[in-house]
């Protein structure tokens, strides 16, 4: 064999190693472009964006479903209880004195244990005076969202009808300052209102269309966060802002900062359209309001929505009502885990966590969109109140395993807490400081990075 043959053979393996290597990095390399990067490729030119969304599911395809949890509970080595009450999991409320408060967890622990905690009677809703059969709120502009911006975009839509200028720019620069952020919860974009504006806001769930329309009546648009289902890329969640209704019609009217129109005479959808998504969000909404307006919007509430205990035991009640409808409801199994954990971070019960973490089964084992967790994080919560750290780290990981989920500081937070419980304080420092990278303003994070940092290992 001649020296030549020998350097052709030579660099013909060399370039076989060279594609091998290439096609099993293939997969990351892809996943680490930038989300923003293949949104502007496809509004330039969707038939480039076609081919390469095309190899993208080849190489890096998105689940179909998240993994139903292995229900297997794991001792903890670390006491991570209070990394975990360091975040503000229940969210802003305003308690008129006429609610009796929600029991201590002393109280709670005491009489309950080994039992079912039973919730505090929900009062009928008082009468309603009769609303007008029609409202569309004049002012309201539409903001045209940049790349997954559409919390920034619709908080800043409702500051400007309310005549504070600012840009979902300047919005997001605090709520989400990494572009590639994920989301953003009603909870941090309440806080932010309170926080950086002069204006007040409130977020609850357990919303209904009567209670819309109340606050639209009044003069105040309401920001729901709903389910999307799009054609090309499936299930997502987004926010809408709700600035009118027609009941002889059935219709609502809201600005929708991604599909526009453009042309600021908002969208139309049917009731029960804007019901079946908004479900899935445990019918939550936020609402802006000046200060001083603080009793009328405590009014339009009403008793119920404006305590936490109660609200959350009437979302229970919902999702109780809607597996009846359809016990194969999975949003309807997921609402109810919800509703069960948030009781139990009210109360302290461990019942209330053992049927949230129960509930959350039924509704992984259903099947529930890939995009799941991106945006509602009460799943890992429930499990680790109940020592189920596996399960923490195997959702975690199903969703950081997305170009997209990867982008969720929440995620990392989490998982950051089972690696705690598991003695590798390393793996949660590293976690900790990974929720920060994607958001800096995750002040969750930080306090769990300082808790950690201050057990000396």
């Amino acid at each position: 064999m001649t020296k030549r043959t020998k350097n052709i053979i030579l660099l013909v393996a060399i370039g076989q190693i060279i594609l091998i290597i290439g096609f099993l990095a293939l997969p990351a390399a892809v996943q680490a472009i930038p989300g923003r990067y293949r949104v502007a490729l496809q509004e330039r030119s969707p038939f480039l964006s076609g081919i390469a969304e095309g190899v993208i599911d080849q190489v890096a395809p998105v689940a179909t479903a998240l993994p139903a949890p292995n229900q297997a509970a794991s001792a903890p080595q670390i006491d991570i209880s209070e990394s975990i009450g360091l975040a503000p999991t229940a969210v802003p409320t305003l308690k008129p004195t006429a609610v009796p408060p929600a029991p201590t967890q002393t109280e709670t622990e005491t009489e309950t244990a080994g039992a079912t905690p039973t919730p505090t009677p929900i009062p009928p809703p008082p009468t309603p005076a009769p609303l007008p059969a029609r409202i569309v709120l004049s002012g309201m502009s539409v903001i045209k969202q940049t790349f997954n911006n559409c919390g920034p975009a619709n908080l800043t839509q409702v500051l400007n009808f309310l005549d504070y200028e600012i840009t979902q720019e300047q919005v997001a620069s605090y709520l989400k300052p990494s572009r590639e952020d994920r989301n953003v919860s009603p909870w941090q974009i309440a806080d932010y209102v309170n926080a950086q504006t002069p204006f007040s806001a409130i977020a609850r769930s357990a919303g209904t269309f009567e209670m819309i329309k109340r606050f639209v009546a009044a003069g105040y648009p309401v920001v729901i966060e709903k389910g999307y289902e799009l054609p090309s890329s499936g299930w997502w969640g987004h926010y809408l802002t709700v600035f009118g209704y027609d009941d002889e019609l059935g219709e609502m009217y809201s600005e929708d900062s991604y599909l526009g129109p453009w042309d600021g005479s908002g969208r139309t959808d049917r009731y029960e359209d804007v019901d079946k998504f908004w479900q899935q969000f445990n019918y939550t909404f936020y609402v802006v309001y000046p200060p001083e307006n603080e009793a009328e919007v405590i009014a339009l509430l009403g008793d119920v929505m404006a305590d936490d205990f109660t609200m959350w035991s009437r979302v229970a009640d919902l999702a109780l009502q809607e597996q009846k409808e359809d016990p194969n409801d999975a949003f309807a199994w997921f609402n109810l885990g919800t509703a069960k954990t948030r009781l139990g971070w009210l109360t302290g019960a461990q019942q209330y966590y053992l049927d949230g973490a129960a509930a959350y089964d039924r509704a992984f084992e259903m099947g529930l969109p890939p995009r799941m967790l991106w945006y509602q994080h009460q799943p890992y919560l429930a499990y680790l109140r109940t020592d189920r750290y596996d399960d923490v780290i195997t959702l975690a990981d199903a969703t950081l395993a997305t170009q997209g989920g990867r982008n969720v500081e929440e995620t990392y937070w989490y998982k950051g807490h089972a690696l705690a419980a598991f003695g590798d304080i390393a793996g949660a420092k590293a976690a900790y400081q990974a929720a920060l990278d994607v958001n800096a303003n995750f002040y969750p994070a930080q306090g769990s990075l300082d808790w950690i940092n201050s057990l000396g290992n």
